[in-house]
């Protein structure tokens, strides 16, 4: 037999065949410097030595061989046999004296030592065949947490053993294709912390595969809360480059796992700290940053476990994310066929929740209490439990999604959700209280959304659908985006090759109604108008989610407003409405309307969890005006970040002079409305047909007015789109803005096609020019080198 016992230094990413995926890399980590707790491997090889002395090995082939997995009853009483047999067996006496001898060492001492000076430890399994990159063994063996005593290590060392042969690691071993005698099993014996906060990492984001952004999930006490699902914990969001924060969700954490003495228990998180974030900022970007130096050692993304005890930050184990691929598919479901289903926009949302695995889904829930009663399961269920844990996988198999009231992304059920390709959401706190057996619901785990009934998401899965079968439309660096006044139409459009709606029209919406916005709060009506804008912007954004939305807030001019019932009260007369009473200025004389656009927005966001939504404030004059308007904005409760973006129109002269400003000022985008701009630049009226002929957007005024606002824009990382038909129809034009930097352009869907060509023209042009200036450049320096 090779040796029983190797310390973490003694070990690294290849000693996988004797310590175990786990072992391996805490071996490796160690050896380069990371902050993992001390401790040392119990081989493979001592496990294999201890199987074969007892005839073990020979007693597993016989109960396994020909076994059906999907009988969880027989299943289950394989395992039971199995474990009970290696339970009853001693360890070999060579074997047990090297344990204790490595227990003793790592206590520092070399005598069997005193009660008080033993310390207490953490012992866990790590399989042979456990966290490759193709197979990930999340959570398929046991833990056990504060062992103290030589005698008590061993016995948790032949507990992992036997841990080897639970239900669920024997069915994901046979659902892989592993054989179960090959497979060794090493223990991991490693120093306890004490962690006053603990929790996952991902070095890439779960659900996109976006590897721009490192995702940290926490809670207070030890992890095991955590990666159980047992609650529902702090996500947090961190830039891979700038290691900055750019996404916090605070969750409720009233339980707690910590060490009492030796025993490990759960306890009640003091009602103060429920509520509050649990990691500090300094935290979060110290466990960020370990996290980047760790994915960077071993050249992929990384599923971390880290703790944090006092000022401490340790790693307890780091694997490769199994489910990250290069070319990354959205779902692995197919999207499913929908008859007579109801549209996403109009649909009842029963709950909310975290999105573990995307997908969408359609099916009779059942409900599940423990998972002894996974037997209930059929194919095409959608599973809802308390907290998933991998003790479900035999029932995931066969369900078409999966909800639970706990868990974070980062929790081992939601990632063997992912490596299904199954539709999970997380967290929704009451699934399990709210639904009943055989309800029919659709659940959208790519928004966290569960609908009532059957719901039809139209152009998306077609979209999805036509991805799936390797449609490959046109892609651009510029974004094309739509310009929308009828949210009836949101479904139809959101199926064409767009990038999102760069300006979605209040004005229609509104009109709707049929009466002035100052009558309607006149007569306590303001429910109604904020209940109907809300209803045609939820159209929107179902329909185009996650891409964004860009409401324009109402550009109503006087004239407009007057032919409302109601207009001729509230509507002064002007001779040249055109540059009177409207646009932002109306907002900051005229707040009570404007507040109701607002608690509508609010409402789709907050109540329908449609954040792709965003408000764009037209017809800016002056910095005073937009500085007041920003402020009733933040006073509804809408504050800027990164899935809530305010910007501003640029179609005035005095914006586009003080571009630089209203950066300073603080605008996420502005968005050129060449109509207008070229008007009021000119000095004409677009209207007049007496000096139509002048109008043209692409007048030298006009291109230096919108090169001078992309330029400062940015200068502060402020994006720029324009709004108008120019683009479309002016391919010279899609070229000046190409060249200017333009990040995206806004026309009409009847041109969506047309403009995308246009542009992607226009952006092949000038890289071709690019690279011959370079080839030109490179000859002319050989030549001088020749001379």
């Amino acid at each position: 037999m090779d040796k029983v016992v190797y310390w973490f230094n003694e070990l690294d990413k290849n000693s996988l065949s004797v310590a175990g995926g786990k072992g391996a890399n805490l071996g490796e980590m160690t050896q380069a410097d990371f902050p993992v707790p001390p401790g040392f491997i119990v081989s493979a090889q001592a496990y294999h030595a201890f199987m074969q002395s007892t005839r073990l090995d020979a007693l597993v082939l016989a109960k396994t061989q020909g076994l059906d997995t999907e009988d969880s009853k027989k299943l289950q009483q394989v395992s039971d046999d199995i474990r009970a047999a290696i339970m009853e067996q001693q360890v070999p006496s060579e074997i047990r004296a090297e344990i204790v001898r490595a227990y003793n060492k790592l206590c520092g001492v070399s005598l069997i030592p005193a009660t008080h000076d033993e310390i207490l430890v953490a012992v866990r399994s790590s399989a042979t065949a456990e966290d490759l990159p193709e197979a990930s063994f999340a959570g398929q063996q046991e833990t056990y947490l504060n062992i103290q005593g030589a005698d008590a290590v061993v016995q948790a060392v032949k507990r992992c053993w036997a841990s080897l042969f639970g239900a669920r690691a024997i069915y994901y071993r046979q659902d892989q294709g592993i054989d179960h005698v090959s497979v060794g099993l090493a223990a991991v014996v490693q120093k306890m912390v004490q962690s006053d906060k603990s929790g996952v990492m991902f070095t890439v984001e779960p659900m996109s595969n976006d590897r721009t952004k490192i995702v940290i999930e926490g809670g207070f006490g030890l992890g095991e809360a955590i990666v159980s699902g047992a609650i529902s914990p702090d996500h947090y969001v961190v830039d891979k480059n700038s290691n900055k924060i750019i996404e916090k969700r605070v969750f409720k954490q009233t339980m707690m796992i910590v060490r009492v003495g030796t025993v490990t228990r759960e306890e009640e998180v003091p009602e103060e700290m429920q509520e509050i974030q649990k990691m500090s900022d300094e935290e979060i970007t110290t466990i960020a940053s370990l996290g980047r130096k760790i994915e960077n050692h071993y050249g992929k993304p990384q599923d971390i476990e880290w703790a944090i005890e006092g000022k401490d930050a340790f790693i307890v184990q780091s694997r490769p994310v199994t489910t990250y691929k290069e070319s990354h598919d959205e779902s692995k479901t197919e999207p499913q066929e929908v008859q007579g289903g109801m549209d996403a926009s109009q649909a009842n949302v029963l709950l909310k929740g975290l999105g573990a695995a995307p997908g969408i889904a359609i099916g009779a829930v059942k409900i599940l209490k423990t998972a002894k009663e996974i037997d209930k399961i059929q194919k095409g269920d959608i599973l809802v439990a308390k907290m998933t844990s991998p003790d479900y996988v035999p029932a995931m198999k066969k369900a078409v999604a999966i909800i639970t009231d706990e868990g974070g992304m980062t929790c081992h059920a939601a990632i063997v959700s992912r490596e299904l390709g199954i539709p999970c959401m997380v967290g929704t706190t009451n699934a399990t209280q709210l639904l009943h057996d055989g309800q029919v619901v659709t659940v959208d785990a790519k928004r966290g959304i569960l609908y009532e009934g059957k719901v039809d998401f139209g152009a998306e899965a077609k979209e999805q659908a036509q991805i799936a079968t390797g449609g490959a439309p046109l892609i651009t660096g510029t974004k094309i985006y739509v310009n929308l006044a009828e949210p009836e139409l949101a479904d139809r459009v959101a199926g064409k090759n767009v990038d999102g709606i760069g300006l979605l029209r209040a004005e229609f919406m509104v009109a709707g109604l049929g009466v002035h916005p100052r009558k309607l709060i006149a007569e306590g009506r303001q429910k109604e108008f904020v209940d109907a804008l809300a209803s045609g912007l939820r159209k929107a954004c179902s329909a185009f989610f996650p891409r964004p939305v860009i409401y324009r807030a109402t550009d109503f001019k006087t004239n407009e407003y007057r032919n409302l019932d109601g207009g001729e009260q509230y509507e002064p007369k002007e001779e040249n409405p055109m540059i009177g009473f409207r646009g932002c200025f109306r907002y900051i004389k005229d707040p009570d309307v404007f507040n109701m656009e607002l608690a509508a927005i609010k409402k789709v966001r907050e109540e329908y969890g449609l954040t792709n939504l965003w408000l764009m404030i037209p017809f800016v004059r002056t910095l005073h005006e937009y500085k007041l308007c920003k402020k009733l904005v933040k006073s509804s409760g809408l504050h800027q970040n990164k899935d809530f973006k305010l910007g501003i129109m640029c179609e005035v002269p005095s914006t586009a002079i003080l571009a630089e400003e209203f950066c300073q000022l603080g605008v996420d985008f502005m968005s050129i409305g060449s109509n207008d701009l070229t008007q009021l630049t000119l000095g004409l009226d677009r209207d007049s047909s007496l000096v139509a002929e002048d109008f043209d957007e692409r007048d030298p005024a006009v291109i230096k007015s919108i090169e001078r606002v992309i330029t400062a824009c940015h200068k502060y990382g402020v994006k720029v789109s324009c709004c108008g038909q120019a683009p479309s129809v002016y391919p010279e034009f899609a070229e000046a803005l190409v060249r200017f930097g333009i990040d995206s352009v806004s026309v009409n869907p009847d041109v969506i096609d047309v403009t995308r060509k246009t542009v992607a023209s226009a952006e092949q042009k000038i890289l071709l020019e690019r690279l011959r200036s370079l080839t030109r450049k490179h000859e002319k320096d050989d030549e001088e080198d020749e001379d």
